[in-house]
């Protein structure tokens, strides 16, 4: 059988680069340290994904973890400084430019499904800008303006902590995502400046009545790029049946979260979490929504992996236990790849235009 390429929808990756953090790493030399690099994503067939830029505070909160009864609670983050921010988002933006000019085309900037498809052929890895939690945009909205024309096509409106435009949800297990307000009227017009524009919306980290909110004002296909199921993990982090359909009813997808935590029936942060319990949580995603809505979303260095899996050199050890669950090739190449250049396609700008003519 050939090898299944894969596209993937959410990593951290950039904030442990050596082109961004001193002491990181070389995202051109094979590492064992973290989930990805260059060389570990050819070795995994892994042929491009959605890069986070993200944002954190100066010191990070100590004793913020308390162990419960039947689970966990992280203490709620503060919500960060704009101007702090937006100093991070811009260096791990030059980080990436640098990173791209270094590679010598072996790694492209891509800003449309035609872009990926053509790094695809020749051989290239696919680097799309995502941006996870909006602390660095103001109200006027003009940065997101500045990152589209970077290159942004794709922003998380939080991560779990408040912003001016909504509120993410704390880490809990178990626990209901419906843990506060929903969007601000802020977090309104982001989401219409983001469909004006084509930057793809991904509700993940918000909580439920942010996600209701974008679903009842978004124009585009609603998109969760790392989340599991509620169903089956009880994580503040994953998704409801009701959101699982919402996504469904849209034509849009959901990035399975390899985060042992929110795969786990239990939520143990247990890297020793076996491919089948993997499977079976893709299987129930698949039979909730269908093999066009559900997709990889790993968060490769940003999450506990199951240790067959390791990095991103394993992910055809994934691929090859969906094979032996019964997912035929099809479904497969749907999960792997396909599904997130129809859901670009149904998204960016180019791809709407795309679409509207041939419709």
């Amino acid at each position: 059988m050939d090898n299944v390429c894969v596209f993937d929808g959410h990593n951290d990756s950039v904030l442990f680069m050596v082109d961004y953090e001193p002491t990181g790493r070389d995202f051109l030399a094979r590492s064992e340290e973290g989930h990805l690099d260059l060389p570990r994503a050819l070795e995994g067939h892994l042929a491009g994904g959605l890069f986070a830029m993200s944002t954190h505070p100066e010191r990070e909160p100590e004793d913020d973890l308390t162990i419960t009864s039947n689970g966990y609670e992280v203490r709620y983050a503060d919500a960060l400084e704009p101007a702090h921010a937006r100093r991070q988002i811009d260096g791990q933006l030059s980080a990436i430019k640098g990173l791209i000019k270094r590679s010598n085309g072996r790694i492209r900037l891509a800003t449309s499904v035609k872009d990926i498809k053509a790094a695809q052929i020749e051989a290239a890895f696919a680097l799309v800008l995502h941006m996870e939690g909006a602390e660095a945009i103001e109200p006027d909205l003009e940065y997101l303006d500045t990152l589209y024309d970077a290159g942004l096509r794709s922003l998380g409106i939080v991560w779990s902590r408040p912003n001016i435009f909504g509120y993410g949800v704390p880490f809990a297990y178990p626990r209901s995502p419906d843990t506060g307000p929903g969007l601000t009227d802020l977090g309104k017009n982001l989401v219409k400046r983001c469909n004006d524009l084509g930057i793809m919306i991904d509700v993940s980290h918000l909580n439920e009545r942010g996600f209701w909110d974008v679903a009842a004002l978004s124009t585009a296909p609603l998109v969760a790029t790392h989340a599991c199921a509620h169903a089956v993990c009880p994580s503040t982090r994953n998704l409801t049946d009701r959101q699982l359909d919402a996504i469904r009813d849209t034509d849009g997808v959901i990035g399975l979260n390899l985060a042992v935590n929110d795969i786990r029936p239990d939520g143990h942060l247990d890297d020793d979490t076996s491919l089948d319990v993997v499977v079976r949580h893709i299987e129930y995603l698949v039979s909730r929504m269908g093999a066009d809505k559900v997709a990889l979303g790993s968060d490769f260095d940003g999450a506990v992996m199951p240790r067959q899996i390791k990095d991103a050199s394993g992910l055809p050890r994934l691929i090859e236990a969906m094979r032996k669950g019964g997912f035929d090739e099809l479904a497969l190449r749907k999960f792997a790849f396909d599904n997130w250049l129809r859901v670009f396609g149904l998204t960016w700008a180019d791809g709407r235009i795309a679409v509207s003519r041939q419709s």
